[in-house]
């Protein structure tokens, strides 16, 4: 929620249809139980094929906002994703499979401490403004 700074994610191991199904509901899931009582959010999503499946069980307390094909620079979690990939997670080597899950894991805490930054780099004027 950049509004709050709040965040909801999980690290996964891969990143195919298959394995994205299960893992959009178990975010989907995360993100309900993120959401303030008595609130509703709304998760910007691209047209991939996990965010459009009729297998996804979205909760009542979540909207999916479909983006137009091809335009994530409308999605904030995007910028975000830049963000830890140039402070924490490029230029590196990593030792093995793990190494590479801690570090994201890492990062990701790093980012869900600073609420300041989901706020500053998640903010979006036209979705915000109303």
């Amino acid at each position: 929620c950049p509004k709050k700074g709040k965040a909801a994610g999980l690290v996964l191991p891969y990143c195919d249809t298959d394995a994205m199904n299960h893992a959009m509901n178990q975010h989907l899931l995360e993100i309900s139980q993120a959401v303030d009582e008595g609130a509703h959010a709304v998760l910007i999503v691209d047209q991939a094929g996990w965010h459009v499946t009729p297998k996804l069980k979205v909760p009542d307390n979540v909207t999916l906002l479909f983006l137009p094909p091809r335009s994530p620079e409308l999605n904030p979690v995007e910028n975000l994703w830049q963000f830890m990939r140039e402070n924490w997670l490029s230029n590196r080597i990593f030792k093995d499979y793990d190494d590479i899950v801690s570090h994201c894991c890492d990062a990701w805490n790093k980012l869900v401490a600073q609420p300041w930054k989901i706020m500053s780099i998640g903010m979006r004027d036209w979705a915000h403004r109303f």
